[in-house]
């Protein structure tokens, strides 16, 4: 029988700096798909090892493998033991860790002991709080955490590195997970912004400090090809082929560049090498299906009749990759709009209209994207299903997204167009012209959406949704 109590253990628990305390929501991840991941990463990458360690030992708790989490724990003491001797920091994450498993297992002894070797760390390290220490190292574990646990941790993840940063600006791990951050926020959020630059200094940053970082290299030089730098981007993917030819963690980017240069076969090339190596990497599949793609269009734009037998069977080929992706990520959001468009080009409408109602399903997905899906789901209604009511409709939701973009352009031109069409055409419907106010408002065009709101509420008087906008626009117009 246990002298300590689990009530008593709960407080002192929930203090400790560890992946128990930082919210890691396990419906965010796929924990297979990440375990995978992480095996990968154990493999190829031997500086953080402490940190995958860390990380390798949540993910079995969460999947019910105490046992394995322990013996995670313990490879990444063995590492601090022989790397970093004498370095308490290093194990603050790995103890506070321990104590939680120990906690869950029951063995509140084990538990407790651990909990005393953090704050008894931690009263070394700083005299002004026993619990609440802010490490650079912790800071930095935490950020490379967030980044693994998918699109709604970014946030967190760059004030983690930006912290981290504070206490050791010139620390390269601490530089390349910041810029890291940057760039996937910026892929998930800025993508339809004329500023596309905001990752550009934190890459260079991190590349200046280790330029032997061959991921982080491919990275700044895709940014550089955003940045219309392309012949720049590309000597730093050459040099960094030279350093790490078989990396695929630096291959994977190195056949996003080339796919994005429109030097297909080199990044088909690209990716069948480094897809040796990590067989079952998802986005090395994703990366070989929009090659696939893209090697389709590029058949169709060079002449008038394409062959039908390399057509059907480079869309076979992408379909077959993205239904990897989409069977090992089921919540990748990309991976589902890109199947579905593929299955439009099979013209299997069917199956294309099965997977956009899968999306439906997904949950937490950045606005962005949402609004793509809108927009791609309306062009399905509009030009395969010929069903204008139901393209006009995912249209107006996509424009329901609070979010200036390219997207959204369109999706304001197209419906714009079918609305005139109908409108012009005699449609006496309330909705229409309402809709059409909603339009003319967003381009700000105000005069011309009262026009379309008088008429709505001309044809439907009693609507509360026409009545207002129209009072709106009239009091904005009047003052």
């Amino acid at each position: 029988m246990s002298s300590i109590s689990k009530i008593a253990l709960q407080q002192p628990l929930l203090q400790l700096q560890c992946h128990f305390t930082w919210n890691l929501q396990r419906e965010d991840v796929d924990l297979d798909d990440l375990e995978e991941t992480i095996g990968d990463q154990i493999k190829f990458f031997t500086k953080y090892n402490i940190t995958i360690y860390n990380l390798l030992s949540y993910v079995c708790h969460l999947k019910d493998a105490n046992e394995e989490a322990l013996r995670s724990l313990k490879k990444a003491e063995e590492i601090v033991k022989r790397n970093y001797p004498g370095e308490i920091a290093r194990s603050l994450v790995t103890w506070g860790n321990y104590a939680w498993i120990y906690y869950y297992m029951e063995r509140y002894e084990e538990a407790q002991s651990y909990v005393n070797k953090v704050a008894n760390s931690c009263k070394k390290l700083s005299s002004i709080a026993q619990w609440k220490i802010h490490l650079p190292e912790i800071n930095a574990e935490k950020g490379w955490a967030f980044l693994k646990f998918g699109v709604n941790y970014y946030e967190r993840a760059k004030d983690c590195f930006e912290n981290a940063l504070k206490g050791e600006p010139n620390n390269p791990e601490f530089n390349a997970g910041y810029a890291i951050a940057m760039h996937r926020l910026e892929d998930c959020f800025h993508r339809e912004c004329e500023d596309v630059s905001l990752s550009f200094k934190p890459l260079k940053r991190a590349v200046e400090l280790n330029p032997e970082d061959t991921p982080i290299v491919a990275l700044l030089a895709l940014k550089l090809q955003d940045l219309k730098r392309v012949d720049e981007g590309e000597r730093y993917i050459q040099e960094a082929m030279q350093k790490t030819p078989e990396f695929p963690y630096f291959l994977r980017y190195a056949a996003k560049f080339y796919r994005r240069k429109g030097d297909v076969d080199k990044a088909l090339e690209i990716v069948k090498k480094a897809l040796e190596v990590t067989p079952n990497s998802v986005f090395l599949h994703h990366q070989l299906a929009l090659c696939y793609r893209a090697k389709l269009f590029q058949l169709k734009k060079s002449t008038r009749y394409p062959p039908q037998d390399q057509v059907e069977e480079l869309i076979q080929h992408s379909i077959f990759h993205f239904k990897i992706v989409t069977d090992k990520r089921p919540k990748l959001f990309v991976a589902h709009t890109d199947l579905a468009k593929m299955y439009v080009e099979a013209k299997r409408y069917e199956e294309a209209k099965a997977t956009f109602q899968k999306m439906f399903q997904i949950n937490n997905i950045p606005n962005i994207d949402k609004q793509r899906f809108y927009y791609h789901y309306g062009n399905f209604h509009h030009f395969q299903m010929k069903s204008e009511s139901e393209a006009i409709q995912c249209y107006i939701e996509a424009l329901k997204i609070e979010n200036v973009s390219g997207i959204a352009h369109k999706c304001r031109t197209i419906l714009k167009k079918l609305l005139d069409q109908r409108i012009q055409g005699g449609s006496r419907n309330a909705t229409d012209f309402g809709t059409l106010g909603f339009i003319y408002n967003l381009n700000g065009e105000k005069h011309e959406a009262i026009k379309c709101y008088e008429k709505a509420v001309e044809l439907c008087p009693n609507n509360e949704e026409y009545l207002s906008a129209l009072c709106q626009l009239q009091l904005s117009i009047s003052m």
